[in-house]
């Protein structure tokens, strides 16, 4: 890692994103207490890394790429196993601890059965419930949706949501799939070759990046006297025009307040309006070209 520097608010989730090697496994790793640092300093739950890393181990569920499950024992055996080594040895507890999860992830009907005959899906939603059987006050996830299905994934990524806006989990979400940062993060941080770039909401990182929004408006045919109008507008800063699809993309400071002015504009103009948007630069635009830069 190279000067690395982050903090992550108590309930949010925190999403890194990166390319292959840019770092991210490496720091929830070093967070996790799995491995050590060979400098700087930090924090998790209050606690130093290196100087309270039994703490820190104590306040963290973490999910790997790798599920790491025992495959010959059920469900509720491998749960059992988990909590007794979290330190949990209420045995009423740990019976309604894991009741608990398994309800909420759906596996309860297949409590009994050997994980070597579960879905990867079912084994990832396994993986992140031994993450949390002690309850622990943050998440750390590792490429959550890796390798799954589209299906799959969407329920790994309905369950994420759950478990950040109903049991209040603070999460740190390392992924490369953008779908699932915009979707899931409060805030977003891209690392190349492990040094931050940038830190925000995916919206900041769309306008920082991308652009500001600008307004789509699908014309029947688009003439030079429309594209003349429309640059007259006091408000609009620019145009860009696509002939081939008759669309014109309006750029302003506040699209939604300039909108009215430009489909008058059009319409007094004689143009045929089929059509009115706000188009938003994507977050694989801005990744991408920030990601180019580095």
């Amino acid at each position: 890692m190279d000067r690395l520097s982050f903090e992550v608010e108590e309930g949010e989730v925190f999403g890194i994103l990166g390319p292959n090697g840019a770092g991210k496994t490496t720091t929830i790793r070093m967070l996790a207490c799995i491995v050590s640092p060979s400098g700087g300093s930090a924090k998790v739950a209050g606690y130093d890394i290196v100087k309270e890393s039994v703490n820190v181990r104590k306040s963290v569920g973490i999910l790997t790429e790798n599920p790491s499950l025992y495959e010959r024992l059920s469900a509720v055996e491998n749960l059992e196993f988990f909590a007794k080594a979290y330190g949990i040895t209420d045995g009423q507890r740990v019976s309604e601890r894991i009741k608990e999860l398994l309800d909420f992830f759906q596996l309860w009907d297949r409590r009994n059965e050997r994980v070597a005959t579960f879905s990867k899906g079912m084994k990832q939603k396994l993986a992140i419930a031994r993450a949390i059987v002690h309850d622990p006050p943050i998440l750390l996830l590792d490429e959550p949706t890796a390798g799954l299905d589209p299906e799959a994934s969407k329920l790994i990524r309905n369950l994420i949501e759950r478990l950040g806006s109903l049991e209040r989990h603070t999460v740190l979400l390392c992924t490369h799939r953008l779908e699932d940062a915009e979707r899931l993060c409060d805030r977003v941080m891209i690392i190349s070759r492990g040094a931050s770039k940038v830190v925000g909401t995916t919206k900041e990182l769309r306008n920082r990046m991308g652009g500001h929004p600008k307004l789509e408006v699908t014309l029947r045919e688009v003439t030079r006297e429309v594209v003349d109008k429309v640059r007259g507008i006091e408000s609009v800063e620019g145009v860009e025009v696509d002939e081939g699809s008759a669309r014109l993309l309006v750029a302003a400071n506040d699209v939604e307040a300039v909108a009215p002015y430009v489909v008058r504009a059009l319409v007094n103009a004689g143009a045929m309006v089929t059509g009115v948007s706000v188009f938003l630069p994507s977050l694989e635009e801005a990744y991408l070209k920030l990601v180019r830069e580095t």
